[in-house]
């Protein structure tokens, strides 16, 4: 036996046996979904709220009542964009039922003298055929929204999870995550306790990114929406900002909406213009933007972004479109953390910067070990000193 065939057949044991592992690990968490989700969501919001909670205290603020503030605060911020966005719906809901039957009357009117010659009985099974494929397709679509729960117990019990679980990570993270490094061998846990801090560093980028980028889609679209005269534009507006924590999906599927609506409310032109805006706010969040800011926080390149959605969409769709860059650009950064060995010099992890999978500007391949040491020292040195966003 070659000895290209011995490390070949080892490396494939090896891949077989992490390829194993992860499947173990996906089958868990489909298992436990009903307390993994939630449990994410108050990640994500903690990654938000911890910067806040920890700029009070600094402020001399007691933690209870920082935290307290943090809580109601964002519940309040969620409650009050839901409620202005259902009391709309309910105001312009008849209005835009009546004008979405009169702009299907005129369209069909349209197809039934035009060119094409299409008769009334293939319009008929037409929209036969395209009733029945929603409703064949329809309960796969409800799981996938509602694979939180698929009842309102569920619903109402994962609520309660996530604040709860956001409420203890805000009090006592540091603790909790404490324990979770002690549960490691020792030597282990020198790395894997910065790997952790590095990838939560990248969390609380990304989140903060995100929602920068959520509330500048939202607010062009809205705009645009108002400006032109749609109705429900606080409604598409919210919408919007909520689809944006999706990357490419979300916003191709609110920008839709919009667009439709306006169609069958206002008609072709304006829903060409609606079009473009909606075009002209994808394009600024596609070129300077995402380059920009959310190139700075985790370096997202497009390519994996819509890899990683993809993958998350076809294992545990929605949620999965949902959690998949923040998972995918925190186990990248651990994992490279780790392979660096940045730990065994450095306990500062929040300084560490080293290259990630979707890195969008390629850096120089270093000349030598004493000029990677100085490039990495001018490079740690040039970048500013991050703010400790440790709970």
């Amino acid at each position: 036996m070659t000895s290209g065939v011995r490390i070949a057949a080892a490396w494939s044991w090896r891949l077989l046996v992490i390829a194993a592992a992860v499947a173990v690990a996906l089958v868990l968490v489909v298992q436990l979904r009903l307390i993994v989700i939630p449990v994410l969501i108050a990640v994500l919001v903690s990654a938000l709220l911890v910067p806040f909670v920890s700029f009070l205290v600094r402020r001399r603020w007691p933690r209870g009542i920082a935290v307290a503030v943090a809580m109601v605060a964002t519940i309040g911020a969620v409650s009050g964009l839901l409620w202005l966005a259902i009391r709309q719906i309910s105001a312009e809901a008849g209005s835009v039922r009546d004008r979405t039957v009169e702009s299907y009357r005129a369209f069909t009117a349209f197809l039934l003298d035009s060119p094409l010659h299409i008769t009334q009985e293939q319009l008929n099974g037409f929209i036969s055929d395209v009733m029945t494929a929603v409703q064949d397709d329809g309960q796969a679509i409800w799981s996938g929204a509602l694979s939180i729960g698929s009842t309102l117990g569920h619903v109402v019990t994962g609520v309660l999870l996530a604040l709860f679980s956001l409420l203890f990570i805000l009090i006592d993270g540091r603790s909790i995550w404490s324990w979770v490094v002690r549960i490691l061998p020792v030597r282990a846990r020198p790395a894997f306790d910065g790997a952790g801090r590095a990838g939560w560093n990248t969390l609380v980028n990304y989140t903060r990114t995100q929602i920068l980028v959520a509330t500048i889609d939202a607010v062009g679209i809205g705009a645009g929406a108002f400006l032109l005269g749609l109705p429900l534009a606080l409604p598409i507006a919210v919408l919007v900002f909520l689809g944006s924590f999706v990357p490419i999906v979300g916003a191709v599927v609110t920008g839709s909406v919009a667009v439709f609506i306006a169609l069958v409310y206002n008609g072709p032109g304006i829903a060409l213009a609606m079009l473009l805006v909606v075009l002209g706010v994808q394009q600024l969040e596609g070129h300077v933007l995402q380059p920009l800011l959310m190139g700075a926080a985790v370096k997202v390149h497009p390519l994996a972004v819509v890899l990683v959605v993809a993958a998350g969409s076809m294992l545990a769709g929605i949620p999965g479109a949902l959690f998949a860059v923040p998972v995918a650009a925190v186990v990248n950064v651990m994992i490279g953390y780790i392979a660096s060995g940045a730990w065994r010099t450095s306990n500062d992890p929040l300084r560490y910067h080293g290259d990630v999978l979707w890195q969008t500007v390629p850096r120089q391949p270093p000349v030598g070990r004493k000029n990677r040491s100085s490039d990495a020292h001018a490079t740690t040195s040039s970048l500013p000193l991050q703010e400790d966003t440790r709970d």
